[in-house]
């Protein structure tokens, strides 16, 4: 009987499994006409006019004075935000991790926000923020004047603090429940061994749990950054147009001006800068099979 050896040279690939398309077609037509025919139509709008190919709507959409400052306010919103909402995200998570006593508890309360829409987050800290408001009426009985005209239209710094905090309120969140679920597939016998062998909080830190949990990492700062980069409903509730976003002119053009064609155009916008980031993302914390880099 003669037996086929295998190769000297090289490493032996695993054999590839066949892709079970009858399995996965339903799922892929599905996709395609939910988010690829949608897609499609709002690509051929951005640079379409009366039927022949045309580049207007963008020269409208950059040539519009609320353009720049709605770009500049949702990547400034995006920079801010984000970071901090993960620094805050995984210190609850890791105390939550250190089995405090009511820990449930505290949970439940961290995650309270996440019941809430965006547009009642907005309201809630317009309540705070307004000339009258909870926060300003504080500041006076401290001795503080009058307040601070934090929503006013000429303070643009107060606008983008009081978007800031109220993001930060609304949606860390959501990241702390991500990284939660990521902390639970952190084998303790790891750490355990780490502080045998003498390492700090800060070392078990870097070198044992971040790496466990990059894939929850990854999925979490996907999910925020694209989200944050939609904001509309917390910067309408507390500013309106005067701290313009991209998601809350895509609005202004489409129902207000009824131009679907530049609406469509600074959709792709939101859609390209969020695949960009995304892909960045993907590569930075990529993950092999076994959930380390």
């Amino acid at each position: 009987m003669t037996t086929t050896s295998a190769p000297t040279t090289g490493e032996a690939r695993p054999a590839r499994t066949a892709v079970p398309w009858p399995l996965i077609a339903p799922s892929l037509v599905f996709m395609l006409l939910l988010f690829g025919w949608p897609l499609l139509q709002g690509i051929l709008a951005a640079f379409r006019s009366e039927g022949a190919f045309t580049l207007d709507n963008w020269a409208r959409m950059f040539a519009d004075p609320y353009f720049t400052r709605a770009l500049r306010n949702t990547v400034l919103l995006t920079v801010i935000v984000v970071p901090i909402q993960l620094v805050l995200a995984l210190g609850m998570a890791l105390l939550l991790q250190s089995r405090p006593r009511f820990a449930g508890t505290h949970f439940y309360l961290w995650a309270i926000p996440l019941a809430l829409s965006e547009l009642a987050a907005g309201l809630v800290w317009l309540a705070i923020f307004s000339p009258r408001g909870y926060l300003n009426s504080l500041l006076s009985w401290i001795g503080f004047g009058d307040g601070i005209g934090w929503l006013d239209y000429d303070n643009a710094t107060g606008m983008l603090f009081a978007v800031v905090v109220t993001e930060i309120w609304r949606s860390t969140a959501l990241v702390f429940v991500i990284l939660v679920a990521g902390l639970q597939m952190v084998p303790r016998d790891y750490d355990e061994a780490a502080q045998v062998l003498g390492a700090s909080a800060w070392q078990r830190l870097w070198h044992v749990t971040l790496p466990f949990i990059r894939p929850s990492l990854q999925v979490a700062l996907i999910l925020r950054t694209i989200f944050a980069l939609e904001i509309f409903a917390v910067a309408q509730a507390l500013a309106g147009r005067n701290f313009p976003t991209l998601v809350g002119e895509t609005y202004q053009w489409y129902v207000s001006l009824q131009n679907a064609a530049v609406a469509s155009a600074l959709a792709l916008v939101v859609l390209g800068i969020s695949l960009v980031i995304s892909i960045g993302y993907l590569r930075t914390l990529r993950t092999d099979r076994g959930g380390t880099r």
